[in-house]
């Protein structure tokens, strides 16, 4: 069986085992989050050996070309010596939680010093006892804060602990990373901005910034939750969308008999949108729901290029 040396040490991997397992089976702490190649918590870099594609599908071309992989997905058949990837990291202090309802949380932390990122984009956070996740970014580079949009899982680690802290406590960023972010090559392209859940998040930023560019197409934001209690962000969605180009929806699987945003988010994108030729598509939100748009999307004409989608797998995002 092949084997992977890492800080000195080789371990033998079991058949089928992954690279992750192996080293966490030999004492390694080595951050993880969704172990299915979503949350890229795991990423290690090849200094020698082949990890294989499979481990290397959705990393940039430049984490490729660098040897990133992810270790949860890499089972090689030849030997491997591996290495810390080395996102930037920085200690910050959380400003403040805010309930919006529901089981969503407002987070706000500090902004590192020169830090660089898009809205949209997403983070790391390592708390004490070096358990990891991500969040993506609702905070635009203009703002004095990063924010993120957290749902507060029953038996959550990270997201208990996040809801749950006082502010001042510290914690680590990590990143940022991700290509979920506005690029004003066509000002006049149609935007679809579809965020379900805590997926609002990274939506929200993008709408954002392509406001504050003066985006002259047509921007059609659908906002879905599981409850009409978790469609947050009313107000700020509200002012944004009075802008003359932004078509708003707001719709939740649940709430008071005859309320009119009671709708599936899946669907009501679809009646809005017959057709996506010529799109610029953002999805957000629950992995089930983001690859079910995505297929309809590309079916009604999006080129996959043009589909930007970031599918949240339970315990990789928010657990």
């Amino acid at each position: 069986m092949p084997s992977v040396s890492y800080r000195g040490e080789r371990v033998e991997l079991e058949a089928g085992e992954s690279v992750l397992d192996a080293l966490l089976r030999a004492g390694f702490e080595v951050p993880s989050s969704c172990r299915a190649g979503a949350c890229q918590a795991c990423v290690l870099r090849a200094e020698n050996g082949e990890p294989g594609a499979e481990a290397q599908v959705g990393l940039r071309p430049a984490q490729r070309d660098l040897g990133c992989f992810m270790s949860c997905m890499a089972r090689p058949s030849e030997d491997l010596e591996i290495a810390e990837a080395g996102l930037p990291s920085s200690k910050v202090r959380l400003l403040d939680v805010l309930g919006w309802g529901g089981e969503i949380f407002r987070i706000r932390l500090e902004v590192p010093l020169g830090f660089a990122y898009r809205g949209g984009q997403y983070v790391q956070l390592v708390r004490p006892g070096a358990l990891i996740r991500a969040y993506s970014l609702a905070s635009h580079p203009e703002d004095p804060w990063l924010e993120l949009h957290v749902r507060n899982h029953p038996h959550g680690k990270m997201s208990g602990w996040l809801t749950s802290a006082e502010p001042g406590a510290e914690l680590e960023v990590r990143g940022p990373a991700g290509d979920c972010y506005y690029q004003a090559e066509d000002p006049n392209q149609p935007l679809v901005l579809v965020g379900m859940g805590t997926g609002m998040s990274p939506i929200y930023a993008v709408l954002r910034d392509a406001l504050r560019a003066a985006h002259r197409g047509t921007i059609t934001v659908i906002q879905g939750a599981r409850t009409t209690d978790e469609l947050y962000l009313e107000a700020e969605l509200e002012a944004l969308g009075s802008a003359r180009n932004v078509t708003l929806i707001r719709c939740a699987l649940e709430g008071p008999p005859g309320d009119p945003r009671i709708g599936d988010a899946v669907e009501r994108t679809l009646e809005a949108c017959p057709s996506f030729k010529g799109c610029r598509v953002f999805l957000c939100g629950g992995a089930a729901q983001v690859n079910a748009l995505k297929r309809q999307a590309f079916l009604r004409g999006a080129r996959l290029q043009e589909i930007s989608s970031d599918p949240f797998i339970s315990g990789a995002v928010s657990a």
